[in-house]
């Protein structure tokens, strides 16, 4: 009998020793979720600062997508569309190498373009009436009044928005956009010196179609050294302008005292 005591012993600690140790791994899984939870927290506020951080800068409240209008030319701006966006560049670059390197004016460009086609379409339609086949069909190209129209009331929207820019920029209430686009027409006219239009469009098209791209993939690193940049302009703006302020201030004491 207390051999068989002595064996049962064993046998119930070997029983519940594996209660106690499955009961371990469910307080390591409850304090480690808990701690998980914790984190991800913690990692929230920060993540939603930063994306509050780079939303307002320069006042961009919309995504790179929506800022370029939406629609075919922000997909194509943005590759959305590789095939699409790769053709359109090419034939800039095809234009651009007409004109530019090879000499091409766009009258004999278009001349020799309207010399090809009608000679092509008059000659299929002469060889029909020997093989006693149907002429080409040619499409009815029109442009549509409303299309027309859209046209016309968008380019007057811009240019009347163009007319109220330059008479908020020249009412003199703001210094620093004077300075600013003053500084812009100074520089576009070195490089309008130095390179021709056709060349400037070029390249600026092309900016259009790689600057935005990568502004989309690294825009918080972006915002971060812009903000760092306007933040150093502003104070050496705000010195300038104390410094100019405090000049004023002195001439005009000592006209004063002259008088």
């Amino acid at each position: 009998m207390a051999e068989q005591a002595e064996d049962s012993i064993p046998k119930g600690e070997s029983v519940s020793s594996p209660d106690k140790i499955e009961e371990k791994p469910h307080d390591l899984d409850s304090s480690s979720s808990d701690s998980d939870s914790d984190d991800e927290d913690k990692l929230e506020p920060s993540s939603s600062s930063a994306m509050d951080r780079s939303f307002r800068l320069f006042g961009r409240q919309k995504p790179v997508y929506h800022v370029l209008g939406g629609g075919k030319s922000a997909d194509i701006l943005l590759w959305r569309n590789k095939k699409i966006s790769t053709g359109v560049l090419l034939v800039v670059t095809v234009i651009w190498i007409l004109f530019e390197l090879l000499g091409y004016h766009l009258l004999t460009l278009v001349s020799h373009g309207l010399i090809l086609t009608l000679t092509i379409l008059f000659l299929w339609s002469m060889a029909t009436t020997f093989i006693n086949k149907s002429p080409p069909r040619l499409p009815e190209v029109s442009i549509p009044e409303d299309l027309a129209l859209n046209v016309a009331l968008s380019l007057r929207t811009e240019v009347n928005r163009g007319f109220n820019i330059l008479k908020d920029i020249v009412s003199g209430h703001d210094l620093k956009k004077f300075l600013a686009v003053i500084a812009g027409l100074w520089i576009l006219s070195i490089i309008g010196s130095s390179v021709s239009f056709l060349t400037l469009f070029y390249i600026v098209f092309v900016l259009l179609h790689t600057v935005p791209v990568l502004y989309e993939k690294y825009d918080d690193k972006v915002d971060f050294y812009l903000e760092k940049a306007m933040a150093e302009i502003e104070m050496h703006h705000a010195v300038i302008r104390a410094k100019v302020v405090s000049k004023s201030r002195a001439v005009q004491t000592k006209l004063k005292k002259q008088q």
